[in-house]
């Protein structure tokens, strides 16, 4: 008889465990049925914004590829890239970038230096492109670049740590040769000499820019040949006058 009663409770129990169930499901069920619809909506949409993101980085490529085949005039080239339409500001730094390099190929040097000001400006926090478009900008000017808007320029550049910055150095130098302070240069070039990182191209650049100086080209000839700062120079006296 216990046992019949037993089961009887258990029975009962469980009914009243399934009508609260019930009874949840009705009053709250439509807050996971939302849930359930956010997170298949947020999917959806990821993938969507994907698949947009990928269609608009291609069909931008495409546009660029079909600008930098639109003939042998490189002026014509650079209108033609430059008239490319662009999604994001990403887009609109690479295309005023591809721009400017036609545009020096044209020898139109001062909007080829707009457009990569123009990009350097636009890049933002991208560091690596804003250093690059700038870096681009400072070379294409040459000497004929404004001195110091270069010097500000360089100095940027050549901060340590920044992307750039031994070729930044480099251009350094080649300025202050072109200021005719030789000394200076050749002492800029020794230091670059002794950085971690150089490519074989750019050592054999310094070592033929130090060759055009008067210098050796030997990084470790100045440390060899250079006089002892420690030494006093001798003081030339006067002669008595008669």
């Amino acid at each position: 008889m216990a046992n019949q009663n037993d089961h009887f409770i258990d029975e009962v129990t469980e009914d009243l465990r399934r009508d609260r169930l019930f009874q949840m499901m009705r009053r709250y069920g439509w807050i996971a049925g939302l849930l359930v619809v956010a997170l298949v909506g947020g999917a959806a949409w990821r993938e969507y914004d994907r698949a947009r993101d990928t269609a608009s980085a291609q069909a931008f490529g495409d546009a660029i590829l079909a600008a930098q085949s639109a003939g042998e005039d490189a002026a014509a080239r650079a209108a033609a890239i430059a008239a490319v339409a662009a999604d994001n500001p990403r887009q609109a730094v690479l295309r005023d970038i591809l721009a400017g390099n036609a545009l020096v190929e044209a020898g139109d040097i001062a909007a080829a230096a707009q457009r990569y000001d123009t990009a350097a400006t636009a890049a933002g926090n991208d560091v690596v492109i804003r250093d690059l478009a700038a870096l681009k900008s400072v070379i294409a000017q040459g000497p004929d670049m404004d001195p110091a808007a270069r010097d500000a320029a360089l100095s940027r550049l050549s901060a340590p740590g920044a992307p750039f910055e031994m070729i930044a150095l480099e251009l350094k130098a080649v300025a202050l040769s072109g200021a005719g302070r030789s000394q200076d240069a050749v002492t800029l070039i020794r230091q670059i000499q002794k950085m971690n990182g150089l490519s074989p191209q750019m050592r054999q650049r310094l070592a033929d820019h130090l060759v055009t100086l008067g210098a050796d080209p030997d990084p470790e000839a100045a440390s060899q040949t250079a006089p002892d700062p420690t030494l006093a120079p001798e003081v030339v006296q006067p002669a008595d006058e008669d």
